[in-house]
């Protein structure tokens, strides 16, 4: 048995669904839609990685079997909440504050402590802190919502399980303390704000969210389809044009930054990249965009 079907079994062991990624590397390992067979389990159409992702030790040994994949940890349907504290860039001031630095002042305003849980060592000097996500509360990804280099990942998400390697090193326990439930005041401060009464800059009545949602998915498979050296430009066309439905009022800003961020990263973008091409794209987007009307 190899390192990597050891090291997948073991995380498929706690209930956490695993699905392969490239090896060595940090993207899925599966086909994409416009390379859809529709056979087996696409037969009724294209499965994302995030329902191919299984507990299930026999299919997990017919992959891992076949090659050392690396392993995506499909964090949404674990139940985890994955904070990622991460190191600036290699091109930052020397005395900048990463990730946990963050979280640190984050925690003493708060008036609480970090929080004491499984801790993953990333080979980039990062940590992962794994939660166990509350029971009745859906949260998605963030980007630098908590505190600067600091993310998370749920539904709609993944991280890179332990055990996998890049060549920078491999990612490592290093708390191996009981998976903890994401506390209270984490909690209050990943959850969208309270609905409240839309004020449009745009006259006309606001349309259901069933078009642009549309769109905006729409938008999200094209980044993810898009070429390698296209990635960066195919999400700021998809982003500016989903940000019409933004000024309009038909999507909260924050769910289409948060899906936009999830596929940018996917399709092997940075963190920074995709939220400062995002967040130019749909400031762009409502200074240029025409009144629905005239649209």
């Amino acid at each position: 048995m190899n390192d990597m079907l050891r090291a997948a079994l073991a995380t498929a062991a706690r209930g956490w669904p695993v699905f392969p990624l490239r090896p060595g590397a940090k993207n899925p390992a599966l086909h994409r839609d416009d390379r859809c067979p529709r056979t087996g389990v696409c037969s009724d159409g294209h499965v994302k990685w995030e329902r191919r992702a299984t507990t299930d030790q026999a299919a997990i040994v017919r992959c891992w079997s076949h090659k050392p994949y690396n392993i995506g940890l499909a964090t949404g349907p674990a139940g985890l909440i994955v904070v990622d504290l991460d190191m600036p860039k290699t091109n930052s001031s020397q005395d900048a504050p990463d990730g946990a630095d963050n979280l640190l002042a984050l925690c003493e305003r708060a008036g609480q402590t970090v929080p004491a849980t499984l801790t993953v060592r990333t080979p980039s000097g990062g940590t992962h802190l794994y939660f166990t996500a509350p029971d009745g509360v859906r949260l998605g990804n963030t980007a630098g919502k908590l505190a600067p280099l600091i993310d998370t990942r749920a539904h709609g998400g993944y991280v890179v399980a332990p055990g996998s390697t890049t060549t920078a090193g491999i990612y490592q326990v290093t708390g191996n303390s009981p998976v903890a439930a994401l506390p209270a005041w984490l909690l209050t401060l990943l959850q969208p704000p309270a609905p409240r009464p839309l004020c449009l800059r745009m006259p006309g009545a606001v349309r259901t969210g069933t078009a642009a949602r549309a769109a905006l998915d729409a938008e999200c498979d094209l980044v993810r389809q898009a070429p390698a050296k296209q990635a960066n430009n195919t999400l700021n066309r998809s982003a500016f044009k989903v940000g019409r439905f933004v000024a309009w009022g038909d999507l909260p800003r924050e769910e289409v930054e948060e899906a936009f961020q999830a596929v940018g990263e996917a399709r092997g973008l940075t963190v920074a990249e995709c939220r400062a091409t995002i967040r130019s794209a749909l400031d762009s987007s409502a200074r240029t965009v025409r009144a629905r009307e005239t649209a």
